[in-house]
């Protein structure tokens, strides 16, 4: 039997051996590193037993997959730990996650202190070096093994298992789990973990389901590892905008009004307003015209869209089919609005393309367990548009809807955080979607080949597609790595048809338009998220709703610092004075925490030859400028929208 290794070598053997055979045999140090192996691909245990030719790579926790090993072995120690620690709990899932492990149990919620209490016992459950053993039973007895532990969580999951799965469980000492593995030799090998957190989560992501608690845990190969990643947790709740925007006072939420209903304050309507008025004036550049559609309709609309068979889950219901003569629903997109906008008069082929914009609210009936502060809410804000265009005129607009996102991005300086995916149709589902196959195959084609073109890297994906079309969607990880959507621009071959649109082409005859949907920055409470954690809260100065705060010395000159005040806003610089007896040195703290990009300081020597003494996040201590002068600067930079980067100077440093 021949094994090829990773750097080419091969080694030969008589009879058959384990994976961990083969890495003691290469070196005793390889063989205490080693987590797992990869046989020909696929990810295995040191135990698996190799008896024909293939090619094999030993894994440790230096390689990504040995590490999720580590972190697979972790959760089954914590699940270990809390049947000790609370032995009517029951074990539900235990996976590896990209950043650290969980397990779900049925169970009274856990506190911090009890996540102490369970890292307690773990550390004692990996003290005592107990071996890891994989057996497998018939479906019955591995049934009948679960029911007599008292596990149903176990037992509804082998009971789900294809009638020819194998069934496998894994031991150590008393302790036994459900488990495809891998998993590590022996407990003895988790050298540093934490127990991170504990939240609800439903059993298998349906709320009909029972609430069952979730530990979230990480485990690395160091203690250093696990230090760095503890410090860069710190930094991710600093920044994370569910707390961060409450504390700067952008965003509330009240139970009285609703779960995913937030409430916009001044300072974070003022950066939603900042961000609308661009997006409309730039979409107005590209040739978009204007809406303004209801924020309802009847079901007859969304019937005719098919929003009503594909989406009902999702929309707001007013009303009840079986007793009332009319049942309206909230919007939860635009676009059969605006195609009556676009049947209201006959068209032309001349008169396409027709791109209409419209800054759209929308309701969306979310599961509470999905929503979290501004990503996912009920009531949001985009920037939707949909282009009525001829065939001919597709590619390009579609390229054009590319090229507008990707100037949106650059400008706010997240094109560097986000990743495109061809999102399309799952062929073994076809109920879910309009349109045949072939119209599906062929949409899908023109968009591969216009991100191949244009040279933009993309995955893709089946069954994202929306129910009318495929899409590219562009999306962005949060401070926690949820990934979520934050533009989309879909190809639609299939609804002019169920609306009856058409334009008159050059022959005299009725032709079918194409539809694009996009957005353009897309929604706006969303994108607010993004930039909060993006910039921890210190905004390009372009979208601070304060930009300058203007710092009198005394009562002395604040009639000098109401002047500086007047000519800023004259300039249209969003600004305040600080007219508090409070000393300087407070008053500059206090801005600097506040984030404010600039402060002003006034006092005798300003006012009496007509400067400013310019302080700002980027560089510190500016020195003095004209008041003209520094008005001249920033108002540049707020016109060019300049993403300025901070300086490292000592005094930036502690800010």
């Amino acid at each position: 039997m021949k094994i090829t290794l990773k750097d080419g070598s091969v080694k030969e053997y008589a009879n058959s051996v384990s994976v961990y055979d083969v890495a003691a045999d290469l070196s005793e140090g390889l063989a205490r590193m080693a987590c797992a192996g990869e046989v020909d691909g696929q990810v295995v245990d040191l135990r698996t037993v190799l008896e024909q030719d293939c090619r094999l790579n030993i894994l440790t926790a230096g390689d990504k997959e040995g590490l999720q090993v580590v972190r697979h072995t972790a959760s089954h120690v914590l699940a270990e730990a809390v049947k000790r620690l609370y032995p009517d709990a029951k074990m539900a899932i235990g996976p590896s996650i990209e950043n650290g492990f969980y397990y779900d149990f049925e169970s009274t919620p856990f506190s911090r202190e009890d996540l102490d209490k369970l890292e307690g016992e773990m550390k004692k459950i990996i003290k005592e070096g107990k071996k890891l053993e994989k057996f497998t039973l018939p479906r019955e007895e591995a049934i009948r093994l679960m029911e007599e532990r008292g596990e149903p969580y176990k037992v509804e999951l082998i009971r789900d298992l294809p009638q020819d799965a194998v069934i496998s469980f894994y031991q150590q000492g008393e302790f036994i789990d459900l488990c495809a593995g891998p998993h590590l030799m022996s407990t003895k090998n988790i050298k540093a973990f934490k127990l991170i957190s504990s939240s609800g989560a439903y059993w298998r992501g349906n709320s009909d389901n029972a609430m069952l608690q979730r530990i979230y845990g990480t485990a690395f190969n160091k203690k250093e590892e696990l230090a760095a990643y503890l410090e860069h947790l710190e930094d991710i709740k600093k920044r994370d905008h569910n707390k961060l925007g409450r504390e700067m006072e952008l965003f509330t939420t009240v139970d009285v009004i609703g779960q995913g209903l937030p409430l916009l304050m001044p300072k974070g309507a003022k950066i939603i307003q900042t961000l609308q008025r661009w997006i409309e004036d730039e979409e107005e550049k590209r040739g978009y015209i204007r809406t303004r559609t209801p924020l309802m309709a009847k079901s007859d609309l969304y019937k005719i869209s098919g929003h009503w068979d594909h989406y009902k889950e999702g929309m707001f219901v007013l009303g009840d089919e079986e007793k009332d003569k009319e049942v309206f629903a909230l919007r939860p997109m635009t676009c059969p609005f605006q195609y009556y906008v676009y049947k209201a008069s006959q068209k032309s082929y001349r008169d396409l393309p027709l791109r209409y914009g419209e800054t759209s609210t929308l309701f969306r009936n979310e599961d509470s367990g999905e929503m979290h502060g501004l990503t996912r809410v009920r009531q949001f804000t985009i920037s939707e548009g949909h282009l009525i265009v001829r065939p001919d005129q597709m590619v390009k607009e579609f390229k054009d809807c590319l090229a507008l996102a990707k100037y949106c991005l650059d400008t706010l300086g997240v094109s560097e955080d986000v990743t495109y995916r061809l999102s399309k149709w799952d062929p073994n589902n076809k109920e879910k979607y309009v349109g045949t196959a072939e119209v599906w195959e062929e949409t899908q084609g023109h968009i591969r080949q216009i991100l191949t073109e244009l040279e933009v890297p993309f995955t893709e994906e089946e069954g994202e597609a929306a129910f009318y079309g495929p899409k590219v969607d562009i999306q962005a990880r949060n401070v926690y790595g949820k990934e979520d959507t934050m533009i989309t621009i879909q190809w639609d071959a299939v609804l002019a048809e169920q609306f009856d649109m058409y334009y008159v082409d050059e022959h005299g005859e009725k032709v079918r338009p194409y539809i694009i949907h996009r957005t353009s920055m897309g929604c706006y409470e969303r994108t607010l998220a993004w930039l909060i954690e993006k910039y921890a809260g210190k905004f390009p100065t372009w979208l601070c709703p304060e930009q300058v705060r203007i710092l009198p010395i005394s009562e002395k000159y604040m009639d000098y610092a109401h002047q500086v005040e007047a000519k800023l806003r004259e300039n249209g610089i969003l600004c305040t004075l600080d007219s508090r007896s409070e000393k300087i040195g407070y008053k500059i703290r206090e801005t600097r925490l506040a984030k404010v990009p600039y402060m002003l300081v006034v006092g005798q020597k300003e006012e009496e030859e007509g400067l400013v003494s310019v302080r700002s996040r980027f560089a510190g201590d500016e020195g003095q400028k004209t008041l003209d002068e520094f008005i001249e600067a920033i108002s540049k930079e707020i016109r060019t929208k300049e993403i300025r980067k901070e300086e490292v100077t000592e005094e930036v440093k502690k800010q």
